[in-house]
């Protein structure tokens, strides 16, 4: 995934058996060998290669993730969606790689993708490609921290690539207490959280970008428009009990923006915090249900 993991566990020795880091790996190496755009004989690689209107049997875990995917593509009106691998890809994000200068795109047409829940099997329309980078992260952390529970581990941190899952407590009784990530010169107060039971997801304008003529472009594209945010986002994070949907709907919230981002969340309960830069400095914006959690 072009990144870093990282589990914490506490527990006795004897209860750490030397089949947990292989049972994590391997865990890790299916998400890869499914969902990674970058990996070519992928499933979702071999996926986006195969011809228009083809259907294809998916393994269980890639139909969870695009079903994932898909419900919240519809829930914030397109805000986000997994069909955007040929966007991403002119951008200089993708396998790709950067490449020089603007892409002479104009805004998208209708990018399809065709799923079947019952047959676990899709189809692609003209113009779609699959790109799990705004979920598959959230989705292998969701993966690690049901591996361990299922080896009777009940408390642990995972984290990939800045996105975590807690789950018990510390040795010392404490909670997995983990700081919500900044935005660089965003200053805005430090806020702590306790991941108990809880995963948090952040997606930011500075965490991939490139610059031409003199402007910087994010990582984050709207599939609206088929363009690099330009909205002010600086950040947004998501504290769910799920990592995956964590992970998709901080990209979705980012894409939607202040105004209609926040009132997304309140109709969805999602707990969120975000940063977006102004003239005056940096705003924050929390739903009600973050803000419950400092009551």
């Amino acid at each position: 995934m072009g990144t870093s993991w990282m589990v914490r566990i506490a527990g006795t020795r004897q209860r750490l058996s030397a089949a947990v880091e292989p049972a994590i790996r391997a865990a890790l190496d299916r998400i890869i060998a499914q969902m990674s755009q970058w990996e070519p004989e992928s499933d979702l690689s071999r996926f986006n290669r195969a011809a228009p209107g083809s259907w294809h049997m998916l393994p269980p875990e890639f139909a969870r993730v695009l079903a994932a995917a898909l419900d919240v593509a519809a829930r914030s009106d397109g805000a986000f969606d997994p069909a955007i691998g040929e966007l991403v890809d002119l951008w200089g994000f993708g396998p790709s790689g950067p490449r020089p200068g603007l892409p002479p795109i104009a805004a998208p047409g209708v990018r399809q993708i065709e799923f079947d829940p019952l047959l676990l099997r899709a189809r692609r329309g003209a113009g779609a490609a699959l790109d799990f980078s705004g979920i598959a992260k959230g989705y292998a952390v969701d993966a690690v921290a049901e591996c361990l529970l299922g080896l009777g581990l009940e408390d642990f941190l995972v984290e990939i690539g800045g996105e975590l899952r807690g789950s018990g407590v510390k040795p010392d009784g404490q909670p997995w207490w983990v700081d919500v990530e900044q935005a660089p010169g965003a200053l805005v107060a430090p806020i702590r959280i306790a991941l108990h039971g809880l995963a948090i997801a952040t997606s930011g304008d500075y965490r991939r970008h490139f610059e031409a003529g003199g402007r910087l472009y994010a990582h984050t594209l709207d599939p609206r428009t088929g363009a690099p945010l330009d909205n002010g986002v600086a950040s947004t994070t998501i504290l769910h009990p799920q990592c995956v949907l964590a992970d998709a709907w901080a990209t979705a919230l980012t894409v939607l923006g202040p105004d209609q981002g926040l009132s997304v969340a309140e109709r969805e309960g999602l707990a969120m915090h975000m940063v977006v830069r102004g003239e005056s400095g940096c705003r924050e914006y929390l739903s009600s249900a973050f803000a419950a959690l400092f009551d």
